[in-house]
């Protein structure tokens, strides 16, 4: 499986998932040049929505990842399954690895706290994707404390720097 970060958001828009992307691509969409293997996304947590999301779930064969299992274990690609999620489910799809970050650290509501600073981008397949400020992406990461995390923090607060985000 080779990760197709591209892929991945051409289906999740295809298929109308509202969300907002997280971590370290988000991170990445604000010019960082640090390495990810994942895409990290917030769902908003409306029925309608994760309808939506389950649907492109399962366009992408996802499957819950898990350090005893390569290929995942299946689960229910419903809405009420996701629903019930209330930080995270860590996946695994035909395009690579897929974390749905119910309540990013830092950020207990999730999209709806992230939703209103976000940047719109469009990645080439003329829909705009919802992309976490640089400052919410250095907020949660200085939130979750992981050693990978505080590691970036110095580098992504240069690149406020750089951009003048002061």
């Amino acid at each position: 499986m080779t990760f197709d970060p591209e892929r991945l958001l051409l289906t999740l828009n295809r298929h109308g998932v509202k969300y907002v992307m997280v971590g370290g691509l988000a991170a990445a969409a604000h010019g960082s040049t640090l390495p990810t293997e994942d895409l990290d996304i917030a769902p908003a947590r409306t029925k309608a929505n994760l309808s939506r999301l389950a649907q492109a779930l399962d366009e992408l064969n996802a499957r819950i990842r898990t350090s005893n299992e390569p290929k995942g274990v299946a689960f229910p690609r419903t809405a009420d399954f996701l629903a019930a999620q209330p930080h995270m489910l860590n996946l695994t799809t035909d395009l690579g690895d897929l974390d749905l970050t119910i309540a990013p650290a830092g950020f207990p509501a999730g999209y709806d706290d992230l939703i209103g600073s976000a940047v719109a981008i469009d990645f080439g397949d003329g829909t705009d994707t919802r992309v976490a400020s640089l400052r919410d992406v250095i907020t949660s990461k200085r939130a979750a404390g992981r050693p990978k995390d505080i590691a970036a923090l110095p580098y992504l607060e240069a690149l406020v720097e750089e951009r003048g985000l002061d």
